[in-house]
């Protein structure tokens, strides 16, 4: 198989460079790519800017540093990109299979690299790349994975948060540190969840022999380690008690509500970072923005909205 430099094969540059917590946010805007590996890099929808242009759907993105650096993604809608992120444009025509190919050639190089350390900031420009997609390649079938991942990314769902009011976190939560061991202390071998600051499977990293801890129907929240994620545990669990943080309901929460709530508090995760944790004393001061009904939170609406998108019924 000949072998080509990327940079024959794309035009390559730095995206939009922009920060998100510089922008406007808007549920029908333009959607926003960052350095993650889920939905597709994108982590918000944002105003469009006068001053910016959107890049076209169709373009790869591929993420220069972070957690996941090489993330290679084929944008489904016009977009704008944060800092460390190239965008591709193919020099010649290629459909949808190979820009798919290229992107997988681009991720698995992954191991090439480290976050913090050397980043692929220079040398992508000229990875070696298979020069022309292979034939197997073509005859491949791409239609049994041809569905949405995230219903809320691509489809308008009629959501109208103008008339929504701000409630103070600690009205609707109670928050605390874990409690629990750290994981070298526990036996990994058994079925209770570990729950640690990952940004991914909920936040479980391994499976103990002790008994669970925490209580089935509270939120999770990564005060370090992946920063400002949040997660519905719907089952009894441990948790690290370095860098997660227990949210447990002042009202009966269920997983509807539970996943309204957590998907809610993620979009605050621009506000913390590395340096700027999320800690037991930031979330006592968080409030967060909820549909509401003579002054209290609209709790049937938020059970209403999650019921209605699809796939809920296999929550």
């Amino acid at each position: 198989m000949r072998l080509a430099p990327l940079n024959t094969i794309f035009d390559i540059e730095y995206g939009s460079q922009l920060d998100l917590n510089k922008m406007e946010f808007k549920e029908d805007g333009v959607n926003f790519v960052s350095r993650t590996r889920k939905s597709l890099g994108v982590v918000a929808r944002v105003e469009r800017l006068r001053s910016t242009e959107a890049y076209p759907a169709g373009l790869i993105t591929v993420t220069l540093g972070g957690t996941y650096l090489l993330s290679a993604f084929v944008q489904q809608q016009e977009f704008y990109t944060a800092q460390n992120v190239k965008v591709l444009t193919p020099k010649r025509k290629m459909d949808f299979k190979e820009k798919i190919f290229y992107c997988l050639v681009i991720s698995k190089n992954r191991f090439r690299y480290t976050s913090h350390g050397r980043e692929a900031n220079i040398s992508l420009d000229t990875l070696l790349v298979p020069a022309e997609m292979p034939a197997r390649w073509g005859k491949l079938s791409l239609s049994k994975y041809d569905v949405d991942p995230d219903p809320l990314l691509n489809k308008k769902v009629g959501l109208d948060t103008s008339e929504w009011s701000y409630f103070d976190l600690v009205s609707l939560f109670d928050v605390s540190a874990s409690q629990d061991e750290l994981i070298d202390q526990l036996t990994p071998t058994g079925k209770t969840p570990y729950v640690t600051s990952s940004d991914e499977d909920n936040g479980v990293t391994d499976f103990v022999e002790e008994p669970a801890t925490n209580l089935a129907g509270t939120i999770t929240a990564n005060r370090g380690g992946s920063v400002g994620f949040f997660y519905y545990q719907p089952v009894p669990y441990k948790a690290t008690p370095v860098d997660v943080r227990i949210l447990t309901p002042k009202f009966p929460m269920g997983v509807y509500r539970g996943l309204f709530l957590k998907t809610v508090l993620q979009l605050e995760k621009y506000r913390f970072n590395y340096s700027r944790k999320m800690g037991t004393g930031r979330l006592n001061t968080l409030k967060i923005k909820l549909p509401s009904r003579n002054n209290e939170p609209d709790w049937d609406f938020m059970e209403s909205y999650i019921k209605s998108l699809p796939y809920s019924r296999a929550l």
